[in-house]
């Protein structure tokens, strides 16, 4: 949201630090995959932003492109409706693309893209104050993107959600 995530800063003493916002309440719907591959067990990153609710539509163009990266792949989902959906109708034109695993229902911590999301949030845009959507937008690709290249970061992810790899 446009909202600033505040986080505990430093300030020199007797300064304290002010962040100026309004009240906005405009949102972006990101949807995105981690990758392991089977042999190399290199962790990739696949994403999308968009600037408005996320519906089944954007999440079947999200797995059209996924399946050109990957080709045939398990996917573990967790029950969101949009992606529900989204699996149904991709799988009755396409069978063959994806093999769906669902996640418990309400169970977060056992996603680890919700750690991708919790790491941009809460440590990379953290007291971030976006002058627009485009400008939070920005920030939030760059942020994925930064993610992409640390091998370390995206495998810690896996073991927060007790994931062997």
């Amino acid at each position: 949201m446009l909202q600033p995530v505040v986080r505990r800063t430093w300030a020199p003493r007797g300064h304290t630090p002010v962040q100026k916002s309004w009240d906005r309440h405009d949102r972006l719907s990101p949807v995105a995959a981690l990758s392991v591959s089977p042999r190399r067990r290199r962790l990739r990153v696949f994403f999308r932003v968009h600037c408005r609710n996320l519906c089944w539509q954007e999440v079947v163009s999200f797995l059209r492109s996924l399946h050109r990266h990957l080709g045939r792949s398990i996917l573990v989902l967790d029950r969101l409706g949009v992606h529900r959906k989204a699996i149904r109708l991709l799988g009755q034109k396409h069978p063959d693309w994806f093999e769906p695993e669902w996640l418990p229902p309400y169970a977060p911590e056992l996603n680890p893209v919700e750690q991708v999301w919790n790491h941009s949030k809460y440590s990379d845009l953290a007291n971030f104050i976006p002058n627009d959507l485009a400008h939070l937008r920005r920030e939030v690709r760059r942020s994925i993107r930064k993610q992409r290249g640390r091998q370390h970061l995206l495998r810690s992810f896996f073991a927060f959600a007790g994931l062997k790899l």
